[in-house]
């Protein structure tokens, strides 16, 4: 089972009727990591009307958001809805307000913080994150050629080859590829290769889901 989050900060702004909106987004594991990423947004905009802000975190499965003194139901809410409708998790997202002066009714603000929020999205590099299990390969030179050939068509990173008396593979495998590949390649070597298994891990397999785009 895997899950997407963002590799590092974003943030976007735009301007509605002279209200401007800055979305910050922040990769978050804990509550309380959201909440310091929130102080800090604060901290940086003291002079705002609002920030608002939503998160949500594998961790216990929680979600929180505030509409810090917007109506209800047009800011904090819409802000958790972008996030969720990406299908993000262990990300913190805080959107400051700075009043122009113009009244933009409920419905402006449902649209300007969904749309705030939806542009740092955009701004954000989306990370896929699967259990996998690094993988370790040992083998001959006569055999590298094979396994470098198959191993471009399995849905697995390799993270680095080196070349001593044998060749070295490491790898990172997807936990439901790992069973069919192990066997995959030993027939493919007639069993004279030397495989290294470590624990379960999440690791970051979007490249391998752009290698797949047209």
């Amino acid at each position: 089972m895997g899950y997407q989050t963002i590799a590092a900060p974003a943030t976007a702004s735009f301007v509605e009727k002279k209200s401007e909106f800055i979305a910050y987004l922040s990769p978050v594991q804990t509550q309380d990591e959201a909440v310091s990423f929130i102080e800090q947004i604060r901290r940086q905009h003291r002079r705002a009307r609002h920030n608002v802000y939503a998160y949500i975190l594998r961790e216990g499965n929680a979600s929180r958001y505030s509409d810090d003194g917007e109506p209800q139901g047009t800011a904090g809410v819409l802000v958790l809805d972008v996030l969720q409708k990406r299908n993000l998790t262990d990300i913190c997202c805080v959107v400051t307000r700075y009043f122009g002066g113009v009244l933009l009714g409920a419905n402006g603000l449902v649209r300007a913080y969904s749309h705030s929020t939806a542009l740092a999205v955009e701004q954000a590099q989306i990370k896929r994150m699967m259990l996998c299990y690094p993988v370790t390969i040992h083998a001959d030179y006569t055999l590298y050629g094979k396994i470098a050939y198959h191993l471009p068509q399995e849905d697995l990173l390799q993270v680095q080859t080196e070349f001593e008396d044998q060749v070295i593979l490491h790898l990172l495998v997807k936990d439901t590829l790992w069973e069919s590949l192990q066997h995959d390649l030993i027939d493919l070597t007639n069993g004279n290769i030397g495989i290294e298994t470590g624990d379960l891990q999440y690791a970051d397999f979007s490249a391998c889901q752009a290698k797949k785009l047209p």
